[in-house]
């Protein structure tokens, strides 16, 4: 059941929100977080489905704020989407006018989940500084998406410059499985490492993090090279007993070539939005590896001779 609340109160719609509770049992007590999704009117649809997605594994309040006409009066309009609607957890739309727009969050911190953790999403182009927003002062975590960025290289090395302990995103949470697969095909003896090579298409920020993770793990030079894709194609680990190479042509099956052993073929699909934002709203304390990875991006790209 959806309620629709036009020029409301953030009193009106927490009364909603508890009448319901009462009349239902549970509802916020059974709330593990609130996540807090900051976005256009456009995009609005498809965060707020990818949060009910991975809302089954986290059971979340999702505060989703749009803001509208910055020139109008003042108002707050909100649909209310109770469990059922939004999976097992509730869903908020709340649009703002006007100067309310100004101040998110004098608006969602009276209808947070009591002693729950905050999780900030900007699904679309996000702050440079998330630590600094208003909504992001309120968060424990807060995750944005370089890649929906006019220039995703460069949104992604200025946000880092920025970075704050639980800053995160999707990029870094994107290549999780392939530095799974890394990682796991370094276990077997290989041989001193001493170059690395990753290739993807141009102007991907999840290259440039796998190509950092590999540096700061290895400490070795790491090469870029532009490939035509999709997303990331290749990644080379040059090792005295051999190469070790995961190959990736068509964005879902992966070929992993190791030194005096056949080749094998490993399911690597591209990752999904839903897929990555639940993996990051299982970790809500500040992800040391994505820090320690993001401080080797300038340098990298500093020294990077990529092929026109």
């Amino acid at each position: 059941m959806t309620l629709y609340l036009p020029r409301t109160t953030t009193s009106q719609i927490a009364e909603e929100l508890a009448s319901e509770r009462h009349n239902v049992g549970g509802g916020a007590m059974n709330m593990v977080l609130t996540l807090i999704i900051v976005t256009g009117e456009a995009d609005h649809y498809d965060a707020l489905r990818a949060a009910t997605e991975a809302g089954r594994e986290h059971p979340s309040r999702v505060l989703t704020i749009i803001q509208r006409d910055p020139e109008a009066e003042a108002a707050l309009d909100a649909e209310i989407r109770q469990p059922g609607t939004a999976g097992p957890g509730e869903a908020i739309l709340l649009r703002l006018y006007g100067p309310l727009g100004e101040h998110p969050d004098a608006v969602v911190t009276p209808l947070l989940v009591p002693d729950a953790p905050v999780v900030a999403w900007w699904p679309g182009r996000g702050p440079e500084n998330p630590w600094a927003d208003p909504v992001g002062r309120l968060a424990q975590r807060r995750i944005t998406d370089s890649v929906r960025a006019p220039d995703p290289i460069a949104d992604l090395r200025a946000r880092i410059r920025n970075y704050r302990p639980g800053d995160t995103d999707l990029t870094w949470t994107r290549i999780t499985p392939w530095r799974s697969l890394l990682a796991s095909a370094m276990d077997r003896p290989c041989g001193w490492v001493s170059a690395a090579e990753v290739s993807a298409e141009r102007n991907y920020p999840s290259a440039e993090l796998l190509a950092a993770w590999l540096s700061d793990q290895l400490e070795v030079p790491v090469r870029r090279i532009e490939s035509n894709g999709p997303g990331l194609t290749d990644v080379r680990l040059i090792a005295d007993s051999g190469d070790i190479r995961i190959t990736r042509p068509d964005g879902r099956l992966a070929t992993l070539s190791r030194p005096g052993q056949p080749d094998q073929t490993v399911a690597l699909a591209r990752r999904r939005t839903p897929e990555a934002l639940a993996e990051e709203l299982r970790r809500l304390g500040p992800d040391v590896v994505y820090a320690s990875a993001a401080k080797h991006i300038d340098p990298l790209m500093d020294q990077a001779e990529v092929p026109a």
